[in-house]
């Protein structure tokens, strides 16, 4: 009886498969360096424009520019952003007063944390790296989207440091569960093909997936320092979206500020099929989210006995991008109450019928 041969489909099939493995083998180790290389890159193509405040175990980057009391202190919403999402009106804010901008915990230029990123955390970093800075309170905080329950967190802690807060289109402590009345469902950020994407960040394919993605609203120059520090940026960024639901509760602990002035700004642009469906709403559901969301906001504005509200029908929600001569006029507005102590100055006429002030 003779030895049986394998046959050719069996062996050609071996070969796919082995080529196939050194080829993965390959991208992955390519992919590697990089990796590596572009970090290095990015750190020399585009160094931090602020500076890098020691905390004591890592740095804090503080982007501070002008002069003047009150200091206003940016805090940005949950995204890769950081202090460039506050570009379009940091150096208008700055001729005004003085300005800072920041990047939280491993997002940008900022060293990561190894503590859980929350609101009580964001408030301790920012609080330290204020100080370690001497920029001398109490401050403006200004606050878009996430950024605004952080500002509310960080005045329960440190109430003798927050002199007045602008919330430019902010979250809401309650917003979940309000959004989930309409849905019949949760509606938080989908983190799963997200932290995916952050389990292949060694390989260098969320590099490459940025630089072929751009945000057309920003200029071209700042959507290239953003896609080279979104890797770096984007496993801090998920683990802020995993502690967003007890943020948010913490923040829901104080909705009281007393006679601080307070403005709110809020986006009314109507929900687009993207904004849909990035949201699993349907059309009808999108205008109920759009009356929902009004009906947070002005309950925000209540929180403070000083306040002013303004809604802009052709905003979307990153209001400082779409309409910066309103959070401008906002952080303005503000800061002069606080040093004159004369009321806030009535609404706009362009933000819309329901703006109020009292």
């Amino acid at each position: 009886m003779g030895v049986p041969t394998r046959s050719p489909l069996r062996r050609w099939v071996r070969r796919i498969l082995k080529t196939v493995a050194i080829v993965l083998v390959l991208a992955v180790v390519a992919g590697a360096l990089y990796e590596v290389w572009a970090r290095r890159r990015a750190a020399q193509q585009y160094p931090a424009p602020g500076v890098l405040v020691d905390i004591g175990t890592r740095r804090i980057h503080l982007d501070c520019r002008g002069q003047g009391a009150p200091v206003v202190v940016f805090e940005a919403g949950l995204d890769t952003y950081g202090s460039l999402s506050w570009r379009p009106i940091h150096d208008s804010v700055a001729a005004t007063t003085r300005a800072c901008a920041y990047d939280r915990a491993g997002v940008m230029w900022s060293d990561p944390s190894p503590d859980p990123r929350n609101g009580v955390t964001v408030a301790q970093d920012l609080h330290a790296a204020l100080a370690a800075a001497n920029e001398t309170g109490p401050f403006v905080l200004v606050g878009h989207s996430l950024g605004g329950p952080y500002a509310m967190t960080y005045t329960k802690y440190f109430p003798d440091q927050v002199a007045g807060l602008v919330f430019v289109d902010a979250s809401h402590p309650d917003q979940f569960h309000r959004f989930a009345e309409i849905t019949g469902k949760a509606v938080e950020p989908p983190l799963g093909a997200l932290r995916v994407l952050r389990a292949l960040t060694p390989t260098g394919l969320p590099r490459l997936l940025s630089g072929l993605t751009r945000n057309k609203s920003i200029p071209d120059d700042v959507n290239r320092v953003l896609a080279a520090y979104f890797a770096t940026s984007l496993g801090p960024m998920i683990d802020e979206a995993g502690s967003l639901s007890a943020s948010l509760v913490e923040a829901g602990t104080i909705r009281t500020l007393g006679n601080r002035p307070l403005v709110v700004l809020t986006a009314m642009q109507p929900l687009d099929s993207a904004g849909l469906a990035s949201m699993q709403m349907t059309a009808e559901q999108g205008v109920r989210f759009r009356q929902v969301w009004q009906t947070l906001q002005i309950d925000q504005a209540s929180w403070s006995t000083t306040s002013r509200h303004e809604q802009f029908p052709e905003a979307g929600h990153y209001v400082q991008i779409d309409r910066p001569d309103a959070v401008i006029r906002a952080v303005r507005d503000v800061v002069q109450s606080i040093r004159t102590g004369a009321p806030l100055a009535p609404p706009s006429a362009d933000s819309g019928t329901t703006g109020h002030a009292h």
